[in-house]
């Protein structure tokens, strides 16, 4: 049977299609009711109408409101679309977007009792596009006629139709009765798993409504195993190929991973907003903080460019440890030379057998001088061709310019670790130290019987964990960014430093413990950034506490 004409009516545009097709009326409808009936609720443009950017009329509302197909379920064309997907980066009109669409379910899609729903990961967050509709009604002469409002339970009704727009808390049980016609559902990047959205979903599929509408929004995540990521795939899959799911509107804008984040031009991309309602003066500023700090850059990264991310991220801005080199030492030997005789303290991260193994030394100054740095890296030889594969022959270039200690065979030889240690006991006045705790005490005895430590000044055991890495940590990065970590550009230490993650404390961002590259990026490694952080902290805090003679402390540092 051939589909009939559409014969949909607005004002005196009257669409003459049939079969699935964009109806231009009822895109104008659903864009009349934005610009007509609501207005904006905040800043500048509080109480103005609601004149919607050429991208979000023409790469949201129109397509999603104007594509039809005729039903042969319900006699009559409804909307192609059952689920829209809208993920861009943050302030770029989301939730006024999601609150907007809400109303025009609620008031003007001719559904009778119509059930409007607003969830997130928590009330509160469901809340937020819900704020923005209530003011938009608040401020709508038509609306706030028409529609009741009630703050306390979050709900506003429509008392024509009998229907209503509530928010709903985030557990899927509350969920299970609904008969959804329309759902918002806010920053799926935080939801904890795929429950919520399924006693939605399945309550939309019953054929009671004639074209119900979920619309998720949300910004990139940080949990690439989690549900949004899941959701953000298939997306991806129904963006490159729309006939993979018909039924689904994918409107993604995230800025490539390649692109540079700190040039301007890439911008625009995931913030269609931008010189618009969105400040590129505000943006300026955010990126000059993410290009100083890593763990910035991670939250420019997923919140400004909308790229997915892992909650580690990198650490350290390497244009600011270049600017910490102080001279350049092409050998080790010349620095021990330089530094001969003088008092240091040491930090040891023994990896494990068939891999880099750190010793660092670093040398106070006094008061706010610099701190000079020496490192002894060892591997066993059986190690190095994999090593070599993919880092572009320099394991061996380093290997032969003396920046790394080879071992005979297939694993590290330790007597070749205490040897070289011993020598610098000999050359150094050695008053303390830190080592990661899987060195083992065997080792850590050995190390202290060599280097003639006394027992208050021994290698503390420390173990990767945020309370014992992040004093250390800190202070370190403190010293570079006051251009006081004098590594004189060891290239070993310089390719640890660049290779680096952080991982963060759930509970306190500011904990922070050092962790090594994504699976799959074998060929990195960042032993000498343990090593110098262990060293840093015993300086920092062990040295403090001892009153050492040696040794003044700077920062403020808590303690292990």
């Amino acid at each position: 049977m051939t589909p009939p004409v559409c014969g949909y009516t607005l004002d005196d545009d009257t669409c003459a299609e049939s079969g699935e097709h964009f109806c231009r009326p009822r895109a104008a409808h659903a864009v009349a009711f934005f610009q007509e009936i609501l207005v904006h609720t905040k800043g500048k443009y509080a109480r103005k109408r609601f004149t919607l950017a050429d991208w979000q009329r023409d790469e949201i509302i129109a397509p999603v409101f104007g594509t039809v197909y005729w039903s042969t379920e319900h006699g009559e064309y409804v909307r192609r679309y059952l689920i829209v997907w809208i993920e861009l980066a943050r302030k770029n009109g989301k939730s006024e977007i999601l609150a907007g669409i809400m109303l025009y379910l609620l008031v003007a899609d001719r559904e009778e009792s119509a059930e409007i729903y607003g969830c997130a990961r928590d009330r509160d967050q469901a809340s937020l596009a819900f704020d923005v509709a209530m003011r938009m009604v608040q401020l709508s002469p038509i609306l706030s006629k028409r529609l009741q409002i009630r703050a306390h339970i979050k709900r506003i009704i429509d008392p024509k139709t009998n229907s209503f727009y509530q928010v709903i808390a985030a557990d899927a049980a509350g969920a299970l009765g609904s008969n959804p016609s329309g759902v918002a559902a806010d920053e799926i990047l935080a939801w904890r798993d795929r429950s919520m959205w399924d006693a939605l979903r399945t309550g939309m599929g019953s054929g009671a409504r004639r074209q119900p509408l979920m619309v998720a929004a949300t910004t990139a995540g940080n949990d690439p195993a989690g549900f949004a990521a899941a959701m953000h795939t298939e997306m991806q899959r129904v963006s490159e190929d729309p006939e993979r799911a018909p039924h689904v509107f994918a409107y993604m804008r995230n800025t490539p991973r390649d692109a540079d984040p700190f040039d301007e031009a890439n911008w625009a991309h995931a913030n269609p907003a931008l010189d618009d309602f969105l400040s590129r003066e505000a943006m300026r500023k955010e990126a000059l903080e993410a290009r100083n700090d890593p763990a910035a850059e991670n939250g420019f990264r997923q919140f400004r460019l909308n790229q997915w991310v892992q909650q580690a991220s990198r650490w350290m801005p390497m244009h600011l440890y270049l600017d910490s080199c102080g001279d350049m030492w092409l050998r080790p030997e010349w620095g021990r030379e330089q530094l001969a005789g003088r008092v240091a303290w040491a930090g040891f991260d023994l990896a494990a057998k068939m891999d880099l193994t750190a010793w660092c030394l670093i040398f106070p100054g006094d008061d706010n001088a610099p701190v000079d740095v020496l490192w002894r890296f060892w591997l066993p030889e059986a190690a190095v061709p994999q090593l070599d594969k993919h880092n572009d022959g320099k394991i061996s270039r380093w290997v032969q310019a003396g920046f790394i200690t080879l071992t005979d065979g297939e694993v590290l030889d330790y007597d070749r670790v205490y040897d070289d240690i011993e020598a610098d006991a000999q050359q150094f006045k050695i008053v303390g130290g830190d080592c990661d705790k899987w060195s083992m005490f065997p080792v850590i005895q050995e190390i202290a019987k060599r280097t003639r430590l006394r027992e208050e000044t021994q290698l503390v055991p420390r173990s990767n964990t945020f309370a014992d890495m992040t004093p250390g940590m800190t202070a370190l990065m403190g010293l570079v960014k006051e251009q006081r970590f004098h590594h004189h550009a060891n290239p070993v230490a310089q390719w640890c430093f660049d290779n680096v993650e952080v991982r963060r404390s759930r509970e306190n961002a500011e904990l922070i413990r050092p962790e090594k590259p994504a699976r799959g990026e074998t060929g990195k490694r960042i032993d000498a950034v343990p090593a110098a952080a262990l060293a840093v902290g015993a300086w920092t805090v062990r040295g403090k506490s001892s009153q050492s003679k040696y040794t003044r402390v700077t920062g403020k540092v808590s303690g292990y």
